[in-house]
């Protein structure tokens, strides 16, 4: 193998070890103590990486935070398509693609918030940014697609799975919600959902 190509790999081999102690340093801290309380410092020393190369995966601590969610995430969305692919019946298999988001989002209630509020406002030509974005029309798609299972057309289905992820974010960003348990939380999810099922019409010409 030519010298070059194996400097490469090992240095990709590198770059992945280091973001992945990053990434884990990053979760442990902001899980642990909240993404205020937590700086870029503790998260470099933790991971054993200098201040330079942390900014090299992530400019600004926000955008460590996403970072590290968007796995979090990622595992979450899997979880519940997963659970949804055995449901049946629309409603339960929504909620059960839901259930697993709400739960991760609300482990540090101000983490999710912090979270979902860079996802809105943040720079959308940040790579930790588009991916969240990317994940989130992830889980509009698999929910239109189970909306689609009663004859739904996709025009429906889509605008229906934007307006249940509109009704999820406002769940787990309100301050009124924080005081609520997860099952609250995800009960008053299921009312709302229901309704706009149950009164969902076809779309008019």
């Amino acid at each position: 193998m030519p010298a070059e190509v194996r400097t490469t790999g090992r240095r990709e081999r590198n770059k992945q070890e280091k973001l992945e102690r990053i990434t884990a340093a990053a979760r442990e801290l902001f899980g642990r103590h909240g993404v205020d309380a937590v700086t870029t410092q503790q998260i470099a020393d933790k991971a054993d990486v200098g201040a330079g190369t942390l900014f090299l995966y992530a400019k600004t601590k926000a955008e460590l935070l996403v970072l590290v969610h968007n796995v979090k995430l990622a595992e979450a969305i899997d979880s519940g398509l997963s659970a949804a692919e055995k449901t049946s019946g629309q409603l339960d298999a929504v909620m059960e693609i839901i259930r697993p988001i709400v739960v991760c989002n609300r482990e540090q209630i101000e983490n999710g918030r912090t979270y979902l509020r860079e996802l809105v406002f943040g720079d959308p030509s940040e790579p930790h940014h588009a991916q969240g974005v990317e994940l989130t029309r992830r889980v509009d798609r698999a929910m239109a697609e189970i909306l689609q299972r009663d004859g739904k057309d996709e025009h429906d289905a889509d605008q229906l799975a934007r307006i249940i992820s509109s009704i999820m974010f406002i769940s787990m960003t309100a301050t009124i919600y924080i005081p609520l348990s997860d099952d609250e939380v995800l009960g008053d999810i299921r009312e709302q959902v229901a309704v706009l099922l149950g009164a969902s019409g076809t779309r008019r010409p």
